[in-house]
């Protein structure tokens, strides 16, 4: 089955559809040794394709679990030679990225992955794929200023979408505040700046969820690859066909021709 050319680059794990696209209006694609231009090109399975004069792998898709730590930046590689998510999947033969970001001081679960098009689905905010948030704080937080979050706050790129907050504990033995946040967008530090503009900043930061993955069962720099029923079900949310329906289709047609 012929699928269109920037979603097999995706797919491939050479870039995101977007720059996929870009890729081939800037003629940097061949198919079969011709470059193409147009995005509405269709390929089929065995088509030979190269970017930038290198032919890409077909890679088996893989999805992977992490559980990072703090103190590990979201990159495959960092100038400032710090850890990287990348030392923990060197076994791994396929190249994978990130879903989303972690910021250096933050743990918690990360998606890893070589499909283009999930990591497309899940990053973009029409999906609103939601993701869960422990937050300790310094401090007794009032009422009032949780609901703020509730509602919303106004941080420098714009007003933030409600979000869900819910009180864990007060420790007053040790003057903290403990809550969990979930929210469905992905602005850079977001946790963070909603703590900030209360004026409580972060002390601890620790994501659990994110659509249908918790971190159930995993320690600190734990990497395990996800079920099929975690990737259908991770599809299904981001409003992807599932594997299961695509293979029958296929079959379908196959029947049908």
């Amino acid at each position: 089955m012929e699928e269109r050319l920037q979603k097999v680059l995706a797919q491939a794990g050479v870039a995101s559809r977007r720059e996929a696209e870009e890729f081939i209006t800037a003629g940097r694609v061949a198919v079969n040794g011709k470059i193409v231009r147009e995005l509405g090109t269709k390929v089929g399975p065995k088509a030979f394709i190269m970017v930038d004069g290198h032919p890409i792998r077909r890679e088996r898709k893989i999805y992977l679990l992490f559980y990072k730590p703090r103190g590990v930046v979201t990159t495959m590689k960092d100038p400032e030679g710090r850890k990287s998510i990348a030392d923990y999947v060197k076994d791994i033969p396929q190249r994978v990225f990130p879903v989303g970001r972690l910021d250096y001081n933050t743990e918690g679960l990360l998606l890893l992955t070589n499909d283009g098009e999930l990591t497309q689905a899940m990053t973009h905010p029409s999906h609103g794929v939601r993701k869960t948030y422990e937050v300790t704080v310094p401090g007794i937080v009032p009422q009032e200023k949780l609901d703020m979050l509730r509602v919303g706050v106004r941080l420098e790129d714009g007003m933030t979408a409600p979000a869900i907050v819910d009180l864990t504990a007060y420790d007053y033995d040790k003057n903290l505040t403990r809550f969990t946040v979930t929210i469905h967008e992905g602005r850079n530090r977001q946790i963070r700046r909603m703590c900030d503009y209360i004026g409580f900043p972060v002390r601890y930061l620790r994501r659990v969820k994110m659509g249908t993955l918790t971190l159930n069962g995993m320690r600190r720099g734990d990497c395990r690859e996800l079920f099929d029923e975690e990737v259908e079900a991770l599809r299904l949310e981001c409003g992807l066909e599932s594997s299961t329906t695509r293979r029958r289709r296929k079959e379908n047609g196959r029947q049908d021709g």
